[in-house]
């Protein structure tokens, strides 16, 4: 039975390096490719491409305003987007740590096990709301605001 036990801590270390490898990897890689392309381009391009990308952004903006017939809801739907967005990788980050917190530090020490229980439900819970709240938020604007 204690062999057992030891055997699922060791796995439990195991999937969480892994699993902390793959992010960090997954993570260069996307930033290398991303540098790659950048060091192709000359240095006219790069500054037509932070252009692009500001007109980018506006014209999303002016998209939402129309969507929702007011500046000021459109704004509010645009940034509660951008939050949907940036919401998943930091999201994934905070649930590794606190996943090391409770699997990989917590072994030793119930109270940081604790801690990381604690963490990894508050992370997961922002991380719900800010996936659901444009949602609500279109839902009251939209309908029944008409």
């Amino acid at each position: 039975m204690e062999n057992k036990k030891g055997a699922n801590k060791f796995m439990k270390k195991v999937l969480t390096i892994l699993f902390v490898l793959l992010i960090i990897f997954g993570t260069v890689s996307v930033y290398a490719t991303t540098a790659s392309q950048n060091t192709l381009t000359s240095g006219t391009t790069s500054t037509t491409n932070l252009v692009e990308l500001k007109d980018k952004a506006l014209k999303s903006l002016e998209d939402y305003q129309v969507a929702y017939g007011d500046n000021t809801y459109g704004f509010a739907a645009y940034i509660l987007n951008i939050i949907r967005i940036y919401s998943i990788p930091f999201g994934f980050i905070g649930i590794v740590i606190a996943a090391i917190y409770r699997y990989v530090i917590g072994i030793r020490k119930l109270d940081v096990q604790d801690k990381g229980f604690g963490v990894l439900v508050a992370i997961i819970t922002v991380m719900v709301i800010c996936q659901v709240l444009p949602l609500v938020f279109a839902i009251v604007v939209r309908g029944w605001r008409g």
